[in-house]
């Protein structure tokens, strides 16, 4: 996903959160904006409706953002493309955290789903579906893209957000890196599926989905698998990660960045042995955070359940 910057260009900044556009959702915009030519009477309409399926998909990102920021996570970064939006969130490494942060999204789109219901009967109602045709389409395929894309993010497929609150919940009783193992292979189970029906329907973007899943379900198998080989190390005594507790592996497991040589920050107090450089902070191979060498002295789990 960190890619997706690539080619992107900032909308606008809002809550200290940058929203990008990628350049392709212009392309995609136009063959879907011609698509619908024909449900209303001017292509000011599709414009509307397909600015509209954004805006929701903005939203809904933002509910990822801010919901990751309230426990104490890091969410600055909003990148929207063809396929919807990526919300850039790093979460305390804590399954209640990334739980609440995955979640808020699809709540988003629940919260938005009785305003845009009484929206679509207020407009029912005073027959607007006669005299004010295009408004009541507009709004009724507002309602059935909202429906549609929470019951999409929903499906228990990594990384949709339905497989992630399913990997969320498996954290609490697997550990961080079963529960991913677990998610990732729903996802190609999923992603399998997604396959078929895209060949059974002959739709592309049903095609494109299944690599996206795919390719990011290998990118999480490869991380649960280096979760599970790093939890097996020996672990130093007297150190612990200030973000998630865990006790560093003992070995030479980190990499000067003058010489690229690797040694154990830890046995070094942040010195390299090879060319003499120093450095004030060590990054934890559990969580991946960066926290200064004198922050990890503290209480110890001298081994991080996976």
């Amino acid at each position: 996903m960190n890619g997706l910057r690539q080619g992107s260009f900032r909308l606008f900044r809002l809550a200290g959160i940058n929203v990008y556009l990628h350049w392709s959702w212009f392309l995609i915009a136009l063959i879907e904006i011609n698509a619908r030519q024909r449900a209303y009477s001017s292509p000011v309409w599709n414009v509307f409706e397909y600015l509209a399926l954004f805006a929701i998909v903005t939203t809904h990102e933002f509910g990822h953002a801010l919901a990751c920021r309230q426990v104490g996570g890091n969410a600055n970064q909003i990148v929207l493309w063809p396929l919807g939006g990526v919300a850039y969130v790093d979460p305390p490494m804590r399954p209640g955290a990334t739980l609440w942060s995955i979640a808020a999204g699809p709540l988003v789109n629940v919260a938005l789903l009785p305003i845009l219901s009484a929206l679509a009967w207020f407009s029912r109602s005073q027959g607007w579906d006669q005299t004010m045709r295009d408004f009541d389409v507009f709004i009724q395929a507002v309602w059935w893209t909202n429906v549609v894309l929470l019951a999409f993010n929903m499906l228990p497929i990594y990384p949709l957000d339905g497989g992630q609150i399913l990997r969320s919940l498996l954290w609490f009783g697997l550990g961080r890196a079963r529960s991913l193992l677990v998610a990732v292979i729903v996802g190609f189970v999923g992603m399998a599926g997604m396959i078929a029906f895209a060949v059974w329907v002959h739709s592309v973007w049903f095609g494109i989905l299944a690599a996206f899943i795919l390719l990011n379900c290998w990118t999480g198998l490869r991380q649960a698998q280096a979760l599970l080989r790093i939890a097996k190390l020996p672990r130093r005594e007297g150190f612990s990660c200030p973000s998630c507790r865990a006790s560093p592996p003992i070995g030479n497991y980190w990499i000067c960045a003058q010489c690229r040589q690797p040694f154990d920050t830890f046995q070094t107090q942040g010195s390299c042995p090879h060319c003499g450089a120093r450095f004030g902070v060590a990054r934890c191979l559990d969580c991946g955070r960066l926290n200064p060498i004198d922050a990890w002295a503290g209480p110890v789990l001298a081994h991080p359940i996976v």
